[in-house]
């Protein structure tokens, strides 16, 4: 079977979903009001709170939320076949994913730019949005670790791709200071950004003297036991500290610096990415050679795990936090929602099914698929390797040679994690600062011993030792852990929009019978994990810390459920906000 009609079918999909079901949203359940000020104008501060062009703004919030998450999660899935993870990329993109990013986004403009978390104080009750604050935390902490990781393995495994990627941070502050100081227009400076980033990668990948190689100096993992920590060696030490030293500054400095165009420019790698491999898979015509169902995926069931292994791509928590947290506060008009909001998440699906493609079509037959997804853990493994040669492949469809696309790919997914990562830090300085508030400790709400927090205990967590099965430090052990808590959120969040849509007496089906879904399939997996994998009571696939952070994320996500469900049995109507009440 050819790969393209996955493509067509899930495009489709796609289209007419944002051309139809987000219309009907906006229009009918959200009701959104060109009139209404948002919190960019009411709040303006030129730091946090900055107007911004939708166009300008998708970018930031697409690339925010686009990291490695929706390219790992179905690299890894389709090791229980092809369909299953077409199915919940396109249906979860439409249904799912599209509502809850672009409700969250909504919900939190409609209430002064504040997060999900804070709202939870609002919706439900002070002490649900403690606990919702301390899952919010958890969750941006593991992807502070994870990303991190991430980056510095593909660092050190695609040097090439090192010297491209660092360039575009002083072209992105070049970009940054051109728009806002001198009122210029950002696409034509971030086309040429562009440019210059892949004409950097093509030399890179041709002159061996200019890729950055710290193993060279350092070594690489396995010739370094640094610091009695098994698994992280030096050149990986020193990966994890350039990125939070980055992180720290990156976060620190007002979005319209860095953030926004930096994101901009990655917004269009997004595109130009999408586009060089989709492109590629119609000359190309590659044949699917993975199963449609893996009946060999004996190890771990498909159901309800599929649903937490892909979270970006589908559904994701995290999407809520950069909607309510960074997007919301730079929205110019609240009719901007939609495109931002809703057509992000359709770009994300975009970008999850061709990771699925790459996958399935980049063995040369079944047999050597199997043997590569021969159990899930290797399918950890191997999964975002397996999504750079198979993007690579697929370049070369369009005669791009395939060195030159594995870096090509390596910079896209290295960037998009990049992004992810610093704006993850961001939000975690935040969430400090309100827990400060809360908890009446003023000096954790100062900017810098925030974000100091945030960056020291996420490279402290980035640096544990490796796991019990051998492979990856601390950050990426807490892959699994990331999927739950993820779609968890998810869940909950989508729980306090239908609470809020059922206040302004409206539907609130849209919303609800994902969340119902949702907190089923995530709470079935976690429980699983939680008691019969993390606990120990299989030997050897115990964790203690999987166990321990596992089993805090289920107590207060179930407390937080049974609270809003008795809001939700509420009989009265009494509005949150009673300027979005018709």
């Amino acid at each position: 079977m050819s790969a393209i009609w996955l493509a067509v079918v899930g495009t489709i999909v796609f289209v007419l979903g944002y051309r139809y079901y987000s219309k009907f949203v906006a229009e009918k359940i959200y009701r959104l009001d060109p009139n209404f000020v948002t919190p960019a104008h009411e709040f303006r501060d030129d730091v946090d709170f900055v107007p911004t062009k939708r166009s300008v703004l998708w970018g930031h919030h697409f690339t925010s939320v686009a990291g490695a998450a929706p390219i790992l999660g179905p690299a890894i899935a389709v090791y229980w076949g092809w369909l299953p993870a077409l199915l919940w990329v396109v249906l979860g993109t439409v249904f799912a994913a599209g509502v809850h990013d672009f409700g969250t986004l909504v919900l939190s403009v409609r209430n002064k730019g504040q997060s999900v978390g804070t709202l939870a104080n609002k919706l439900i009750v002070r002490n649900a949005k403690l606990l919702f604050l301390f899952i919010i935390l958890i969750l941006v902490l593991m992807v502070n670790a994870v990303f991190a990781w991430v980056i510095s393995n593909l660092f050190i495994r695609f040097p090439a791709s090192v010297l491209p990627v660092l360039i575009e941070i002083p072209l992105a502050i070049w970009i940054g200071y051109a728009v806002f100081k001198r009122k210029k227009s950002m696409l034509i400076p971030s086309i040429i950004a562009l440019l210059v980033m892949y004409g950097t990668a093509v030399v890179t990948s041709k002159v061996p003297f200019l890729q950055i190689d710290l193993v060279r100096y350092f070594g690489g993992e396995g010739s370094t036991v640094l610091f009695g920590l098994d698994g992280v060696s030096m050149a990986f030490f020193v990966w994890i500290i350039i990125l939070m030293v980055y992180c720290y500054i990156a976060s620190t400095l007002p979005v319209w610096k860095l953030l926004q165009p930096r994101d901009y420019i990655n917004s269009h790698q997004l595109v130009v990415g999408l586009v060089i491999m989709y492109a590629g898979l119609l000359f190309l015509n590659p044949e699917i050679t993975a199963p449609m169902t893996n009946p060999d995926a004996a190890d771990k069931s498909w159901l309800p795990l599929m649903f937490i292994t892909i979270a970006c791509g589908a559904i994701s928590g995290f999407h809520g936090l950069v909607s309510s947290g960074t997007t919301s506060k730079q929205l110019d008009k609240e009719t901007d929602a939609r495109f931002v909001g809703y057509f992000g998440a359709v770009g994300e699906g975009f970008l999850a099914l061709i990771s699925i493609i790459a996958c399935v079509t980049l063995f040369a037959n079944i047999g050597e698929f199997k043997e590569a997804y021969s159990s899930f853990g290797a399918a950890n493994q191997g999964g975002l390797g397996n999504f750079i040669a198979g993007g690579a492949q697929l370049a070369t469809g369009i005669g791009i040679p395939a060195d030159i696309a594995r870096t090509i790919i390596s910079v896209i997914v290295v960037s998009f994690a990049a992004t992810t990562l610093d704006s993850s830090v961001r939000l975690m300085r935040y969430i400090i600062s309100e827990l400060g508030v809360e908890y009446k400790v003023p000096t954790i709400t100062k900017t810098h011993v925030a974000t100091s927090i945030a960056v020291l205990s996420s490279a402290a967590l980035v640096l544990l030792p490796k796991g019990p099965n051998g492979f990856g430090s601390g950050g990426y052990i807490l892959w699994p852990l990331f999927g739950t808590t993820n779609q968890l959120l998810a869940g909950i969040s989508l729980l306090l929009i239908s609470v809020w849509l059922k206040r302004q007496g409206r539907n609130y089906l849209v919303t609800f019978i994902p969340m119902v879904f949702l907190l089923v399939m995530t709470t079935w997996a976690m429980i699983q994990q939680v008691f019969f994998e993390w606990s120990g009571l299989q030997g050897t696939n115990a964790n203690l810390l999987l166990f321990i952070f596992g089993a805090i994320i289920l107590v207060f996500a179930i407390w937080i459920v049974l609270t809003a469900i008795y809001e939700l049995s509420k009989k009265d109507n009494n509005s949150l906000d009673n300027t979005f009440k018709q």
